[in-house]
């Protein structure tokens, strides 16, 4: 998986000056429960709107079903409509917020009260954060990291019980997609085969401070533990390939001029790495196309496979490498030069429906199928390791 880049950063002691003035309109409002006033906070250029209806903040909370011994984490805060309901029913909140001026509403709302020693407040840029240890995530997630968040979220180790996130409509509708629908892509697959995803409530502009342009819903994320194992780079490598053109074959995406070209040159630049030798009447159409009818693949389209097929092909694939193959290549010559999606983009990798497994496998059979000159033996995947 595509990380965001990644650094530490530390709690940052809000000033006061950056502390709204006692008695000013906004200092008022968040007393009021109300949340700030935008006009002054400018969230919208974060992509934030803040959630002013107490009844969708409560619904929410409720959806996490925390439990007293959780660490909640809760991205992009606002002015804490969100937090001071979260409080009470957890261990303790660390609310990551990017507005100085929004961490100190924050901290204003549980000033001097009992939840006050229970929230831990960072100011800083989520993305490209470490994440400390958390039980649940709960979001109402600024529009423009909504991709980076469900990444960081999935790579999450230990993995995380659950998420309570507010996205866009549209974006939320792709992460629960089915496939055979208009909306199943890279982004549900990938998603899918990390976690559990539903749709939990639809959200109205009217709810928010400044009023968002698009509707909004609320998904719930949990993350399947253990994680298949499987490595997401090749694999949405793969996806890319075969979702671009998701109702045609495979066999017809592997034959498109730009996947074989980028195919040979990847394995070509490997056995460069490596120092292995290619034959003079190497073909990579043939071995591809000879792998995809063996597996049974060359007929499959992207659009209508799903999660759990692509499992069974996974297991059945990896039975038949072990049993053929006593060593394994732990760097794919195909994949591993694949420029990764960028950690903002709006189609998410995650690992993509059963063409995705399928075809990484697919392509990985290519690999031990080749005259390769080191070849590493297979290590047992060690838990809680990370495989983004």
């Amino acid at each position: 998986m595509p990380k965001a880049t990644s650094q530490t950063f530390r709690a940052q002691p809000v000033s006061a000056a950056q502390r709204p003035k006692k008695g000013s309109e906004s200092s008022a409002a968040a007393a009021a429960g109300g949340g700030a006033r935008n006009h002054l906070f400018d969230t919208a250029k974060f992509g934030q709107h803040i959630l002013t209806n107490p009844l969708v903040a409560q619904g929410i909370v409720d959806k996490a079903n925390l439990k007293p011994t959780d660490v909640v984490l809760e991205v992009g805060p606002g002015t804490g409509n969100l937090t001071v309901r979260i409080l009470p029913a957890c261990r303790k909140v660390v609310a990551v917020e990017m507005d100085p001026r929004m961490a100190a509403e924050v901290q204003k709302r549980v000033l001097g009260k009992p939840e006050q020693k229970k929230l831990e407040l960072i100011v800083g840029d989520f993305v490209k954060a470490d994440l400390p240890y958390f039980d649940v995530l709960i979001s109402n997630t600024p529009y423009q990291i909504s991709s980076p968040l469900v990444f960081k979220l999935l790579s999450q180790r230990p993995i995380p019980r659950c998420a309570v996130l507010m996205f866009q409509r549209e974006f939320a509708l792709r992460l629960v997609a089915t496939p055979n629908t208009k909306l199943w892509g890279r982004l549900a697959a990938n998603v899918q085969l990390y976690a559990r995803v539903e749709h939990v409530m639809k959200v109205g502009k009217g709810n928010f401070r400044p009023p968002p342009q698009v509707e909004s819903s609320v998904v719930r994320i949990m993350p399947r533990d253990p994680p298949p194992p499987v490595k997401f780079e090749e694999f949405d490598g793969l996806n890319r390939i075969i979702f671009s053109r998701a109702n045609k074959t495979l066999r017809a995406g592997f034959k498109a001029k730009g996947v074989v070209e980028l195919l040979e040159k990847n394995y070509r630049t490997w056995c460069a790495e490596q120092g292995a030798i290619i034959e003079d009447n190497f073909d990579i159409r043939e071995k591809v196309e000879s792998i995809l009818v063996e597996t049974g693949f060359a007929d499959s389209r992207a659009a209508k496979m799903d999660v759990d097929d692509l499992l069974k092909y996974v297991s059945r694939s990896l039975i038949r490498e072990f049993t053929a193959f006593p060593v394994v290549i732990l760097t794919s010559p195909f994949l591993g030069y694949w420029p990764l999606s960028t950690s903002r983009e709006y189609t998410l990798p995650r690992f993509s429906s059963k063409s995705s497994l399928a075809l990484g496998l697919l392509v990985r059979t290519v690999v031990f199928m080749l005259p390769l000159p080191q070849c590493i033996p297979l290590q047992p995947s060690q838990p809680g390791s990370s495989m983004f």
